[in-house]
């Protein structure tokens, strides 16, 4: 699976809203759909400014605020940082309702794109792939089958889906595919993982999907390769519509009054 959408920018900041409260509902939303899951570590500030396009004070007084709703926690020191503490907050339905909705066609513009280029990439890999990337790609396999739900799952997903992209032997096209990533994350290569409650179902699914791609790869199926891989890229576009569903549904207009 690829990564999220906070980087992107296209809707602008809405009359009566800040820089500051939109890069706010950015993070918010970025954390709801799993981009950073509770225990991550978000990018340093300079870092996160600048894939936000905005400056460190705009970027240092969203994650106050979000210390402040009690999603991240921040820590000092040579380790420290800002860290995720919680997924999912009773006042987050609207920052992600609000990101989402504002830019969901591009959302699916981007998603569709990335699908296309993980596939070019897998046939790429099915076709080039040595014997010491197929050996890479089995271990990474038996690493996320291996690993325990939730953040290692997702770390170890993201080792796998960059052997696959190693074993392409293409610069150009995975040159392309961290392009857009960039453009649609905070934080690639991290990866959608969904709310906790559908968590370990979407795990058990990209395992069995995991296990057809590494197999046509290293069988040199590329034709199989390539719709295996546009397939399991779907999972994101998937995740993206389960958190928008969940925050229009917590979002309802208010009754008249009485």
């Amino acid at each position: 699976m690829t990564g999220a959408l906070s980087g992107i920018d296209h809707a602008g900041t809405a009359p009566g809203r800040s820089r500051a409260d939109d890069v706010t509902d950015r993070l918010v939303t970025a954390i709801a759909v799993g981009e950073y899951l509770p225990g991550s570590r978000l990018p340093p500030e300079r870092e996160l400014a600048a894939s936000l396009g905005v400056g460190r004070m705009t970027a240092r007084a969203a994650i106050a605020r979000l210390v402040d709703r009690g999603l991240l926690e921040t820590q000092r020191g040579r380790s420290g940082g800002s860290f995720v503490v919680e997924q999912w907050t009773a006042s987050s339905a609207e920052a992600v309702r609000r990101t989402l909705d504002e830019r969901w066609e591009d959302l699916r513009d981007r998603c569709e794109a990335i699908a296309r280029l993980h596939g070019a990439l897998c046939r790429a890999a099915a076709e080039r792939r040595t014997p010491e990337d197929a050996d890479r790609l089995r271990q990474r396999l038996e690493d996320y089958r291996g690993a325990t739900s939730g953040l290692a799952k997702q770390q170890a997903d993201s080792r796998l889906h960059q052997a696959v992209i190693e074993a392409a032997h293409n610069r150009t096209l995975a040159r392309v595919l961290q392009d857009v990533e960039s453009a649609l994350s905070i934080g690639a290569p991290a990866h959608l993982w969904g709310e906790p409650s559908g968590m370990r179902v979407m795990e058990e699914r990209a395992l069995h999907e995991h296990e057809a791609l590494v197999a046509a790869i290293t069988a040199g199926r590329s034709d199989d390769a390539e719709s295996l891989a546009r397939r399991h890229v779907g999972i994101d576009l998937e995740l993206l519509e389960a958190a928008r569903d969940r925050a229009r549904s917590a979002v309802r207009p208010a009754g008249p009054s009485t």
